[in-house]
């Protein structure tokens, strides 16, 4: 399922980079967003827009992971990677997310694998980490170093969901290119 969030909010890109003192305007963050937040891909799971007043944008995109995975990427949300990177550019893979609920209730569930990888296979790592998620919003960073060039559509971003029975909301995902 291709799910369509057509919100990208400048205060959520000014509140996600830290801006140097000469100040970059949100217009100029902006122009560092490479991918394409509102268009992600779901895999392995059902996923449908919510409204919810609290997210950037007021829209979210609900994912049901009805079971867990035999991977932890047998369910994903990905985003398509518009423009080409550099070797060296620092990259920042930021993104709102939500616990609704998990298998056995807790208060918190572990996204396992946030990344920028390969678009095939072997699936390389270009940066990854993880991120634990609570019952209200929360802003997602995960940061690196591109080791070398990549072409548009040649990596994606992804987010893992397949490690448990669970639903989780995201609002935009956006990976930010800040060059060298």
């Amino acid at each position: 399922m291709k799910g369509k969030l057509l919100f990208v909010s400048l205060a959520l890109v000014s509140s996600t980079v830290a801006v140097p003192a000469l100040a970059q305007s949100a217009a100029d963050l902006a122009s560092k967003i490479i991918n394409d937040p509102g268009s992600p891909n779901v895999n392995g799971a059902k996923a449908k827009l919510v409204d919810d007043a609290a997210v950037q944008g007021g829209k979210a995109l609900q994912v049901v992971v009805a079971r867990k995975g035999a991977h932890d990427w047998d369910s994903s949300v990905d985003t398509t990677i518009k423009k080409p990177i550099k070797a060296g550019d620092h990259l920042m893979l930021a993104f709102q997310a939500k616990l609704v609920s998990i298998d056995g209730g807790g208060p918190t569930a572990t996204l396992p694998y946030n990344a920028v990888q390969m678009n095939a296979a072997p699936y390389t790592t270009v940066i990854s980490g993880s991120a634990t998620v609570g019952t209200t919003w929360g802003l997602q960073k995960i940061e690196g170093t591109a080791a070398r060039d990549f072409a548009p559509g040649e990596i994606k971003t992804t987010m893992q969901l397949g490690n448990a029975k669970q639903t989780i909301e995201f609002g935009p995902v956006m990976l930010f290119d800040m060059g060298q």
